[in-house]
């Protein structure tokens, strides 16, 4: 009978050993397969179009080379320049939104006011040899700007008239 005691004392240690507690055994594996290293692909620099890229330093190809501009608005040559605008431009121009051709909303905060008038009054010239201008005909699907054949008081009073877009 001294046996069964024993047999009970091993049942119940090894009871004890099996359960162990609560805790989870992590199961760790040893595999030959190779761990698939993610590499970083090198982000793409973030280009801004040409229609929104800011160049206040070029002053394009053309007669153009310097333009004051008074401080304030000058209304009346401002209707001037929203008469050729509306005749001559609307075909491919909007004043606020894409169209065709860019819109001239905020044209002065990108571009400086001899290149506006240059590529008015140039735009053959400028769009096979301006950066940016090439750059311009490339993001509106090659839709060179029609030369309009506008004086340079013409292009002046567009010039003026672009001033008044909010």
């Amino acid at each position: 009978m001294a046996k069964i005691p024993k047999i009970i004392l091993l049942f119940f240690i090894a009871v004890l050993l099996g359960c162990g507690g609560k805790e989870e055994k992590k199961s760790e594996s040893f595999s030959y397969e190779k761990k698939e290293v993610q590499k970083e692909t090198p982000k793409k620099a973030e280009t801004v179009p040409a229609s929104k890229r800011i160049d206040l330093t070029n002053k394009g190809l053309g007669p153009i080379t310097s333009v004051t501009l008074a401080s304030d608005i000058d209304q009346s040559l401002a209707s001037q320049g929203e008469e050729v605008f509306k005749k001559m431009c609307t075909a491919c121009h909007r004043p606020d939104k894409k169209f065709i051709g860019p819109a001239p909303l905020g044209i002065h905060d990108r571009r400086t006011p001899e290149w506006i008038m240059n590529m008015i009054l140039n735009p053959d010239e400028m769009v096979q040899k301006d950066p940016l201008a090439k750059e311009l005909l490339m993001e509106f699907n090659g839709s060179p700007m029609a030369n309009q054949n506008l004086t340079e008081e013409e292009a002046r009073a567009v010039l003026e008239y672009f001033r008044t877009l909010k």
